[in-house]
Protein backbone atom coordinates (compact mmCIF):
# COMPACT_ATOMS: atom_id res chain seq x y z
CA UNK A 1 0.00 0.00 0.00
CA UNK A 2 1.25 3.43 -0.98
CA UNK A 3 2.30 5.85 2.15
CA UNK A 4 -0.13 8.01 3.53
CA UNK A 5 1.18 11.48 2.94
CA UNK A 6 -2.17 12.21 1.08
CA UNK A 7 -4.48 11.02 2.98
CA UNK A 8 -7.26 13.42 3.56
CA UNK A 9 -8.40 13.92 7.15
CA UNK A 10 -11.96 14.71 8.21
CA UNK A 11 -12.91 17.57 10.05
CA UNK A 12 -13.72 16.22 13.10
CA UNK A 13 -10.03 14.92 13.11
CA UNK A 14 -8.20 18.00 12.74
CA UNK A 15 -10.05 19.66 15.07
CA UNK A 16 -9.66 16.79 17.21
CA UNK A 17 -5.87 16.90 16.90
CA UNK A 18 -6.06 20.76 17.40
CA UNK A 19 -6.69 20.74 20.14
CA UNK A 20 -4.85 17.75 21.70
CA UNK A 21 -1.73 19.77 20.65
CA UNK A 22 -3.23 23.25 22.57
CA UNK A 23 -3.36 21.05 25.35
CA UNK A 24 0.19 19.04 25.22
CA UNK A 25 1.40 22.49 25.19
CA UNK A 26 0.66 23.49 28.47
CA UNK A 27 1.77 20.21 30.20
CA UNK A 28 4.90 18.79 31.56
CA UNK A 29 6.31 15.59 32.38
CA UNK A 30 4.78 13.66 35.09
CA UNK A 31 7.48 13.99 37.76
CA UNK A 32 9.15 11.35 39.80
CA UNK A 33 7.87 12.78 43.35
CA UNK A 34 5.06 14.86 42.15
CA UNK A 35 2.43 12.41 40.22
CA UNK A 36 0.56 9.93 41.38
CA UNK A 37 1.08 6.31 39.62
CA UNK A 38 4.67 8.10 38.46
CA UNK A 39 6.64 7.04 41.97
CA UNK A 40 8.67 4.41 40.17
CA UNK A 41 9.74 5.59 37.17
CA UNK A 42 11.97 8.44 36.89
CA UNK A 43 11.61 10.57 33.93
CA UNK A 44 14.20 13.24 34.66
CA UNK A 45 16.80 12.02 31.47
CA UNK A 46 13.76 11.96 29.05
CA UNK A 47 14.05 15.34 26.68
CA UNK A 48 11.04 14.90 24.65
CA UNK A 49 12.00 17.97 22.60
CA UNK A 50 14.96 15.77 20.98
CA UNK A 51 12.09 13.38 19.43
CA UNK A 52 10.26 14.48 16.17
CA UNK A 53 6.90 12.70 15.50
CA UNK A 54 6.95 10.42 12.90
CA UNK A 55 5.89 12.05 9.96
CA UNK A 56 3.37 9.92 7.20
CA UNK A 57 4.62 7.92 4.93
CA UNK A 58 8.39 8.44 6.89
CA UNK A 59 10.34 5.33 7.04
CA UNK A 60 12.56 2.85 5.95
CA UNK A 61 10.48 -0.43 4.58
CA UNK A 62 13.75 -2.18 4.61
CA UNK A 63 13.07 -2.62 8.53
CA UNK A 64 11.23 -5.62 8.40
CA UNK A 65 14.26 -7.93 7.28
CA UNK A 66 16.15 -6.52 9.89
CA UNK A 67 13.73 -7.09 12.56
CA UNK A 68 12.90 -10.34 14.63
CA UNK A 69 9.82 -10.96 14.96
CA UNK A 70 7.95 -11.51 19.05
CA UNK A 71 5.29 -13.23 17.70
CA UNK A 72 5.01 -16.29 15.23
CA UNK A 73 1.53 -15.75 13.32
CA UNK A 74 0.47 -19.30 11.91
CA UNK A 75 -0.42 -19.31 8.01
CA UNK A 76 -3.77 -17.55 7.06
CA UNK A 77 -2.76 -14.58 9.70
CA UNK A 78 -4.12 -10.99 8.19
CA UNK A 79 -1.07 -8.92 8.46
CA UNK A 80 -0.80 -4.93 9.16
CA UNK A 81 2.24 -3.17 9.67
CA UNK A 82 4.27 0.33 9.70
CA UNK A 83 7.73 1.06 10.07
CA UNK A 84 7.89 4.91 11.54
CA UNK A 85 5.09 6.95 9.50
CA UNK A 86 5.23 4.40 6.16
CA UNK A 87 2.54 1.53 5.93
CA UNK A 88 4.39 -1.66 5.17
CA UNK A 89 1.35 -4.29 5.15
CA UNK A 90 -2.18 -2.82 3.97
CA UNK A 91 -4.71 -4.90 5.24
CA UNK A 92 -7.97 -4.58 3.47
CA UNK A 93 -11.40 -5.03 3.59
CA UNK A 94 -13.63 -7.68 3.07
CA UNK A 95 -16.42 -7.03 1.04
CA UNK A 96 -18.24 -10.77 1.89
CA UNK A 97 -18.37 -10.12 5.58
CA UNK A 98 -17.84 -6.49 6.35
CA UNK A 99 -14.48 -6.77 8.51
CA UNK A 100 -12.26 -3.65 7.97
CA UNK A 101 -8.54 -4.13 8.34
CA UNK A 102 -6.76 -0.97 7.74
CA UNK A 103 -4.73 1.98 8.83
CA UNK A 104 -6.26 4.28 10.76
CA UNK A 105 -5.65 6.95 8.87
CA UNK A 106 -7.03 5.56 6.00
CA UNK A 107 -10.31 4.06 7.87
CA UNK A 108 -10.82 7.54 8.98
CA UNK A 109 -10.79 8.90 5.55
CA UNK A 110 -12.90 5.92 4.57
CA UNK A 111 -15.21 5.20 6.99
CA UNK A 112 -15.06 8.95 8.87
CA UNK A 113 -18.45 8.56 10.75
CA UNK A 114 -17.60 4.83 12.12
CA UNK A 115 -14.62 5.87 13.50
CA UNK A 116 -15.69 8.91 14.67
CA UNK A 117 -18.18 7.04 16.62
CA UNK A 118 -15.51 5.11 18.68
CA UNK A 119 -12.59 7.70 18.18
CA UNK A 120 -11.33 8.73 22.03
CA UNK A 121 -14.11 7.20 23.70
CA UNK A 122 -12.55 4.57 25.24
CA UNK A 123 -9.15 6.65 26.72
CA UNK A 124 -10.25 10.15 27.50
CA UNK A 125 -8.46 12.52 26.73
CA UNK A 126 -6.43 14.58 28.60
CA UNK A 127 -4.70 11.60 31.13
CA UNK A 128 -1.44 13.13 30.46
CA UNK A 129 1.07 15.12 28.46
CA UNK A 130 1.56 11.48 26.35
CA UNK A 131 -1.86 11.13 26.28
CA UNK A 132 -2.55 14.00 24.14
CA UNK A 133 0.73 14.19 22.17
CA UNK A 134 -0.34 11.12 20.76
CA UNK A 135 -4.18 12.97 19.88
CA UNK A 136 -2.25 15.06 17.91
CA UNK A 137 0.22 13.61 16.63
CA UNK A 138 -0.55 9.92 15.69
CA UNK A 139 -0.03 8.67 12.33
CA UNK A 140 -0.85 5.43 10.21
CA UNK A 141 -1.98 2.96 13.26
CA UNK A 142 -4.91 0.63 12.47
CA UNK A 143 -8.21 -0.02 12.52
CA UNK A 144 -9.92 -3.54 13.14
CA UNK A 145 -13.76 -3.55 13.06
CA UNK A 146 -16.01 -6.86 12.96
CA UNK A 147 -19.24 -6.70 12.14
CA UNK A 148 -22.39 -7.94 14.41
CA UNK A 149 -22.38 -12.16 14.47
CA UNK A 150 -19.08 -12.31 12.14
CA UNK A 151 -16.18 -14.45 13.59
CA UNK A 152 -13.03 -13.88 12.22
CA UNK A 153 -11.18 -17.20 12.33
CA UNK A 154 -7.44 -16.38 11.75
CA UNK A 155 -5.03 -13.89 13.64
CA UNK A 156 -5.00 -10.06 12.71
CA UNK A 157 -1.81 -9.37 13.07
CA UNK A 158 -0.57 -5.37 13.75
CA UNK A 159 3.23 -4.77 13.52
CA UNK A 160 4.61 -1.24 14.42
CA UNK A 161 8.64 -1.29 14.15
CA UNK A 162 10.38 2.18 15.78
CA UNK A 163 13.83 2.71 13.75
CA UNK A 164 15.02 6.11 12.76
CA UNK A 165 16.81 7.43 16.30
CA UNK A 166 15.33 10.70 17.44
CA UNK A 167 11.96 9.62 16.44
CA UNK A 168 8.60 9.39 18.28
CA UNK A 169 5.81 7.04 17.29
CA UNK A 170 2.75 7.89 18.10
CA UNK A 171 1.09 4.82 17.67
CA UNK A 172 -2.85 4.43 17.67
CA UNK A 173 -4.86 1.74 17.59
CA UNK A 174 -8.93 1.05 17.37
CA UNK A 175 -10.67 -2.27 17.81
CA UNK A 176 -14.33 -2.64 17.72
CA UNK A 177 -16.77 -5.52 17.48
CA UNK A 178 -20.12 -5.78 17.34
CA UNK A 179 -22.41 -7.39 19.07
CA UNK A 180 -21.81 -11.58 19.25
CA UNK A 181 -18.47 -11.05 16.72
CA UNK A 182 -15.29 -12.80 17.62
CA UNK A 183 -11.56 -11.77 16.90
CA UNK A 184 -8.25 -12.63 17.79
CA UNK A 185 -5.85 -9.19 17.00
CA UNK A 186 -2.06 -9.38 17.87
CA UNK A 187 0.23 -5.93 17.96
CA UNK A 188 3.83 -6.49 18.23
CA UNK A 189 6.38 -2.87 18.77
CA UNK A 190 9.94 -3.41 17.84
CA UNK A 191 13.03 -1.82 17.23
CA UNK A 192 14.74 -1.75 13.65
CA UNK A 193 17.89 -1.21 14.97
CA UNK A 194 19.45 -2.44 18.39
CA UNK A 195 20.53 1.12 19.90
CA UNK A 196 19.11 4.42 17.79
CA UNK A 197 16.93 5.83 20.85
CA UNK A 198 13.86 6.37 19.84
CA UNK A 199 10.05 6.90 21.66
CA UNK A 200 6.84 4.66 20.92
CA UNK A 201 4.10 6.35 22.24
CA UNK A 202 0.71 4.19 21.44
CA UNK A 203 -3.06 4.43 23.15
CA UNK A 204 -5.06 1.52 22.42
CA UNK A 205 -8.84 1.51 22.32
CA UNK A 206 -10.59 -1.98 22.47
CA UNK A 207 -14.74 -1.91 22.50
CA UNK A 208 -16.08 -5.19 22.98
CA UNK A 209 -19.70 -5.27 22.10
CA UNK A 210 -22.76 -7.57 23.48
CA UNK A 211 -21.73 -11.14 23.27
CA UNK A 212 -18.54 -10.44 21.48
CA UNK A 213 -15.19 -11.90 21.75
CA UNK A 214 -11.83 -10.37 21.75
CA UNK A 215 -8.55 -12.08 22.33
CA UNK A 216 -6.11 -9.37 22.64
CA UNK A 217 -2.52 -9.49 22.49
CA UNK A 218 -0.14 -6.34 23.23
CA UNK A 219 3.68 -7.38 23.21
CA UNK A 220 6.99 -5.04 22.85
CA UNK A 221 10.53 -6.39 22.40
CA UNK A 222 11.82 -2.65 21.36
CA UNK A 223 15.78 -2.07 21.84
CA UNK A 224 17.01 -1.27 25.48
CA UNK A 225 17.58 2.51 24.14
CA UNK A 226 14.22 3.13 23.56
CA UNK A 227 11.48 5.04 26.05
CA UNK A 228 7.51 3.56 26.24
CA UNK A 229 4.74 4.98 26.88
CA UNK A 230 1.47 3.49 26.45
CA UNK A 231 -2.05 4.21 27.47
CA UNK A 232 -4.16 0.56 26.80
CA UNK A 233 -7.75 0.76 27.55
CA UNK A 234 -11.50 -1.62 27.06
CA UNK A 235 -14.61 -1.68 27.66
CA UNK A 236 -16.86 -4.69 27.73
CA UNK A 237 -20.69 -5.05 27.46
CA UNK A 238 -22.97 -7.23 28.55
CA UNK A 239 -22.02 -10.94 28.10
CA UNK A 240 -18.90 -10.03 26.38
CA UNK A 241 -15.43 -11.51 27.08
CA UNK A 242 -11.59 -10.51 26.86
CA UNK A 243 -9.16 -12.36 26.95
CA UNK A 244 -5.98 -9.71 27.09
CA UNK A 245 -2.35 -10.71 26.88
CA UNK A 246 0.28 -8.32 27.83
CA UNK A 247 4.03 -8.76 26.89
CA UNK A 248 7.11 -6.16 28.15
CA UNK A 249 10.93 -7.60 27.11
CA UNK A 250 12.35 -4.28 26.12
CA UNK A 251 12.44 -0.83 26.17
CA UNK A 252 15.21 1.17 28.76
CA UNK A 253 12.28 2.68 30.24
CA UNK A 254 8.37 4.18 30.12
CA UNK A 255 5.16 3.33 31.91
CA UNK A 256 2.57 1.32 30.54
CA UNK A 257 -1.33 1.47 31.59
CA UNK A 258 -3.70 -1.32 30.78
CA UNK A 259 -7.07 -0.68 32.20
CA UNK A 260 -10.73 -2.69 31.72
CA UNK A 261 -13.93 -1.44 32.31
CA UNK A 262 -16.69 -4.64 32.97
CA UNK A 263 -19.61 -1.79 31.25
CA UNK A 264 -22.16 -4.35 31.22
CA UNK A 265 -23.46 -7.36 33.34
CA UNK A 266 -22.21 -10.66 32.47
CA UNK A 267 -19.28 -9.58 31.40
CA UNK A 268 -16.05 -11.21 31.96
CA UNK A 269 -12.06 -10.40 31.48
CA UNK A 270 -9.08 -12.40 31.54
CA UNK A 271 -5.87 -10.51 31.82
CA UNK A 272 -2.36 -12.12 31.55
CA UNK A 273 1.12 -10.24 31.75
CA UNK A 274 4.61 -11.59 31.00
CA UNK A 275 7.71 -8.87 31.35
CA UNK A 276 11.51 -9.93 31.81
CA UNK A 277 13.98 -7.46 31.95
CA UNK A 278 17.60 -7.70 32.52
CA UNK A 279 20.36 -5.33 32.61
CA UNK A 280 19.39 -2.30 33.49
CA UNK A 281 15.86 -1.81 31.99
CA UNK A 282 12.81 -0.44 34.04
CA UNK A 283 8.97 -2.16 32.96
CA UNK A 284 6.32 -0.21 35.03
CA UNK A 285 2.63 -1.66 34.42
CA UNK A 286 -0.41 -0.09 36.02
CA UNK A 287 -3.41 -2.18 35.68
CA UNK A 288 -6.87 -1.21 36.15
CA UNK A 289 -9.95 -4.06 36.60
CA UNK A 290 -13.17 -1.85 36.75
CA UNK A 291 -16.25 -3.81 37.52
CA UNK A 292 -19.35 -1.32 36.72
CA UNK A 293 -22.27 -3.75 36.22
CA UNK A 294 -23.41 -6.77 38.49
CA UNK A 295 -22.25 -10.07 38.17
CA UNK A 296 -19.23 -9.24 36.32
CA UNK A 297 -15.53 -11.16 36.73
CA UNK A 298 -11.93 -10.34 36.10
CA UNK A 299 -8.91 -11.97 36.83
CA UNK A 300 -5.37 -10.87 36.06
CA UNK A 301 -2.35 -12.65 36.65
CA UNK A 302 1.38 -11.01 35.99
CA UNK A 303 4.64 -12.98 36.29
CA UNK A 304 7.86 -11.37 36.30
CA UNK A 305 11.58 -12.36 35.50
CA UNK A 306 14.51 -9.91 36.47
CA UNK A 307 17.90 -10.60 35.90
CA UNK A 308 21.10 -8.39 36.47
CA UNK A 309 20.36 -4.83 37.81
CA UNK A 310 16.39 -4.46 36.24
CA UNK A 311 13.97 -3.44 37.59
CA UNK A 312 9.92 -3.55 37.54
CA UNK A 313 7.19 -2.23 39.44
CA UNK A 314 3.53 -3.71 38.86
CA UNK A 315 0.80 -1.46 40.36
CA UNK A 316 -2.68 -3.35 40.13
CA UNK A 317 -6.30 -2.06 41.10
CA UNK A 318 -9.67 -3.81 41.66
CA UNK A 319 -12.50 -1.40 41.25
CA UNK A 320 -15.87 -1.96 42.27
CA UNK A 321 -18.34 0.73 41.08
CA UNK A 322 -21.76 1.05 43.17
CA UNK A 323 -24.37 -1.24 42.49
CA UNK A 324 -22.25 -4.08 40.59
CA UNK A 325 -22.76 -6.56 42.86
CA UNK A 326 -22.02 -10.13 42.61
CA UNK A 327 -18.70 -9.61 41.47
CA UNK A 328 -15.95 -11.50 41.57
CA UNK A 329 -12.47 -10.34 40.88
CA UNK A 330 -8.79 -11.67 41.43
CA UNK A 331 -5.97 -10.50 40.88
CA UNK A 332 -1.55 -10.93 40.98
CA UNK A 333 1.32 -10.75 40.63
CA UNK A 334 4.55 -12.94 41.36
CA UNK A 335 8.42 -12.02 40.41
CA UNK A 336 11.35 -14.07 40.22
CA UNK A 337 14.92 -12.38 40.75
CA UNK A 338 17.92 -13.83 39.23
CA UNK A 339 20.24 -11.58 40.77
CA UNK A 340 20.58 -9.88 44.29
CA UNK A 341 20.54 -6.82 42.69
CA UNK A 342 17.20 -7.01 40.61
CA UNK A 343 14.74 -5.20 42.30
CA UNK A 344 10.85 -5.22 41.52
CA UNK A 345 7.74 -3.93 43.48
CA UNK A 346 4.29 -5.74 43.47
CA UNK A 347 1.78 -2.73 44.60
CA UNK A 348 -2.19 -5.36 44.48
CA UNK A 349 -4.82 -2.63 45.59
CA UNK A 350 -8.90 -2.47 45.89
CA UNK A 351 -11.27 0.29 45.78
CA UNK A 352 -14.89 -1.88 46.76
CA UNK A 353 -18.70 0.26 46.79
CA UNK A 354 -20.65 -2.49 46.51
CA UNK A 355 -21.45 -4.95 49.66
CA UNK A 356 -21.63 -8.13 48.09
CA UNK A 357 -18.81 -9.20 45.89
CA UNK A 358 -15.22 -11.28 45.99
CA UNK A 359 -12.66 -9.70 45.44
CA UNK A 360 -8.51 -11.06 46.17
CA UNK A 361 -5.17 -10.67 45.83
CA UNK A 362 -1.77 -11.65 45.79
CA UNK A 363 1.83 -10.89 45.20
CA UNK A 364 5.21 -12.42 45.62
CA UNK A 365 8.94 -11.61 45.25
CA UNK A 366 11.31 -13.95 45.65
CA UNK A 367 14.77 -15.30 44.37
CA UNK A 368 15.26 -18.81 43.20
CA UNK A 369 14.88 -21.09 46.07
CA UNK A 370 18.49 -22.48 46.39
CA UNK A 371 16.41 -25.77 47.85
CA UNK A 372 14.80 -26.09 44.66
CA UNK A 373 18.19 -25.89 43.03
CA UNK A 374 20.42 -28.58 45.69
CA UNK A 375 17.83 -30.75 45.04
CA UNK A 376 18.10 -30.98 41.38
CA UNK A 377 21.86 -30.77 41.41
CA UNK A 378 21.64 -33.69 43.64
CA UNK A 379 19.74 -35.55 40.37
CA UNK A 380 22.91 -35.13 38.46
CA UNK A 381 22.03 -31.68 36.73
CA UNK A 382 24.29 -29.28 36.23
CA UNK A 383 23.84 -25.57 37.85
CA UNK A 384 22.78 -23.91 34.92
CA UNK A 385 20.54 -26.56 34.09
CA UNK A 386 19.05 -27.02 37.21
CA UNK A 387 18.32 -22.86 37.46
CA UNK A 388 16.38 -22.79 33.83
CA UNK A 389 14.07 -25.37 35.10
CA UNK A 390 13.47 -23.60 38.03
CA UNK A 391 12.51 -20.73 35.47
CA UNK A 392 10.36 -22.63 33.65
CA UNK A 393 8.64 -24.26 36.26
CA UNK A 394 7.65 -20.75 37.20
CA UNK A 395 6.30 -19.57 33.85
CA UNK A 396 4.83 -22.95 33.52
CA UNK A 397 1.70 -22.07 35.33
CA UNK A 398 1.19 -18.54 33.17
CA UNK A 399 1.26 -20.57 29.84
CA UNK A 400 -1.53 -22.45 30.87
CA UNK A 401 -3.56 -19.61 30.87
CA UNK A 402 -2.67 -19.50 27.15
CA UNK A 403 -5.41 -21.33 25.27
CA UNK A 404 -4.44 -24.70 23.00
CA UNK A 405 -3.17 -23.15 20.21
CA UNK A 406 -1.41 -20.42 18.13
CA UNK A 407 -1.45 -18.35 20.54
CA UNK A 408 -0.03 -20.86 23.19
CA UNK A 409 2.73 -21.64 21.01
CA UNK A 410 3.36 -17.69 19.65
CA UNK A 411 3.81 -17.00 23.76
CA UNK A 412 5.64 -20.24 24.40
CA UNK A 413 7.90 -19.59 21.81
CA UNK A 414 8.45 -15.86 22.63
CA UNK A 415 9.06 -16.69 26.32
CA UNK A 416 11.93 -19.51 25.53
CA UNK A 417 13.58 -17.27 23.14
CA UNK A 418 13.56 -14.55 25.75
CA UNK A 419 14.47 -16.82 28.90
CA UNK A 420 17.41 -17.47 26.51
CA UNK A 421 19.06 -13.73 26.24
CA UNK A 422 18.55 -13.36 30.45
CA UNK A 423 20.39 -16.28 30.79
CA UNK A 424 23.19 -15.81 28.66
Amino acid sequence: MAELAAVREPQWLKERRSGAASRAAALDLPRHKGHVGWEFTDLGKLDLASFTAAAPGDGDASAVDRVETLLEAPEGAMHLGQVDGRVVDGGGLSPDDGVIVLPLTLACEHHSELVEQHFGTVVPAGQDVFTELNDAGWTGGAFVYVPRGVRVEAPIVLTAISDAAGVALHRRVLIVLEEGAEAEVWEQHLSGSPDAESMLNSVVELRVGQNARLRFVGAQDMNEKSWVFGAQRAEVARDGSLDWVVVGFGSGSGKVRTETLLAGEGSHAKVTGAYAPHARQHIDFHTTQEHGAPNTTSDLAFRGILADRASAVWRGMIKVDPGAQQTDAFQECRNLLLSKRAHADAIPGLEILANDVRCTHAAAIAQIDKEQLFYLESRGLREAASQRLVIEGFMAELVQRFEEGPIREAMSAALERRLSVLLD
